[in-house]
């Protein structure tokens, strides 16, 4: 066991990560050390080096779609044991205290803490956690294509839920790592998916019917049908008006992103007839555990495009340009050129 370890770090000043080797840390009570294997790339991390989230942990470790084996565990740890496969998201702690918590509402926590914002996160051969904010990763997925399950999967599970389960017709605006597995646990419910992309983006649209929609088309084009609920994933305001343009009276447009540009204003008659707009925040422990039991139950493909540690800010770079398709993947253990 060597004392250092390589990892990526975000220092708050630029959208530039470097390269460092930083002290292995330590578990304190109730956590356990683990050694990272895969660590998706999530949009959330594009905000938090692109200055769009505020107060970032200084000298960050990004990162909260974690897949690894439990290494060392500390004092109190109970339910895991070195060697175990586990999975880590973004939410890290919750203070059990606050009216949120009391009432089950963990994902709106007064003090929360998050892995890869607040807290360090996977960008590193070794990351931190606190024990009983891990999951345990269905055996039928490696750890790459398990990976994105951590954010992608859970706020796209997350949003969905939201959406209603009365709700057969939903649009999904934005088709990216979240819509792509969200869109085969909707067509396995029988749900039908209406896929809206980028005008040009023909590789997202082949992606979308590949997974089960119903109907794939632009972000510009009107919906084939009146929609029950649409969910939005792009982190574009001005899409809100035009999923509220999609949806029947009494539907639900459900905005799943940590960030979005602006909503531009819009007449009151596409909210009215009972039409509602909500966001969703975060995620629950009992989110990320009925997640993995549908995994289990419901194959899903997640779709990946592997990149050592190193090209973590390349990684970040063909997400913010549009130029990947599915979800994309540190491998933890790849040869890292010159370091």
């Amino acid at each position: 066991m060597h004392d250092t370890m390589r990892a990526m770090i975000f220092d708050g000043g630029s959208a530039h990560l470097r390269a460092a080797l930083v002290p292995v840390p330590m578990p304190g009570p109730a956590e356990v050390r683990i050694a990272v294997s895969r660590c998706g790339i999530c949009r959330t991390d594009l905000h938090v080096v692109d200055g769009e989230l505020p107060h970032p942990k200084p000298a960050l470790i990004p990162g909260h779609e974690i897949v690894g084996r439990v290494d060392v565990c500390g004092a109190g740890v109970t339910g895991l044991a070195p060697g175990d496969r586990v999975g880590v998201p973004w939410l890290a702690h919750t203070c059990g205290q606050c009216p949120y918590c009391l009432a089950g509402l963990e994902n709106l926590c007064d003090k929360p803490l998050f892995h890869g914002y607040t807290r360090d996160g996977g960008y590193a051969e070794y990351v931190i956690a606190d024990s009983r904010y891990c999951f345990p990763i269905p055996a039928g997925y490696d750890d790459e294509h398990a990976a994105p399950l951590l954010c992608a999967g859970l706020i796209g599970f997350r949003t969905l839920r939201m959406a209603g389960e009365a709700a057969r017709r939903i649009g999904i605006y934005g088709f990216g790592a979240a819509a792509h597995i969200v869109t085969q646990i909707a067509a396995a419910r029988g749900q039908q998916i209406y896929a809206f992309t980028r005008p040009d983006d023909e590789a997202a649209k082949r992606l979308a019917l590949e997974v089960g929609a119903s109907w794939v088309g632009s972000s510009t084009d009107a919906a084939p049908v009146a929609l029950d609920a649409a969910l939005i994933f792009a982190p574009v305001g001005a899409l809100v008006p035009t999923a509220l343009r999609a949806v029947r009276k009494g539907g639900t447009v459900v905005c799943g992103g940590i960030h979005m540009s602006d909503i531009p204003t819009f007449p009151y008659r596409l909210l009215w007839e009972e039409r509602r707009i909500v966001s969703v925040a975060n995620l629950t422990r009992e989110d990320g555990h009925e997640l993995m039991r549908v995994a289990a139950n419901t194959p899903l493909r997640t779709h990946t495009t592997s990149y050592p540690l190193a090209r973590a800010e390349d990684a970040l770079s063909d997400l913010r340009s549009g130029r990947l398709t599915g979800a994309a993947v540190l491998n933890i253990g790849s040869t890292l050129s010159g370091w």
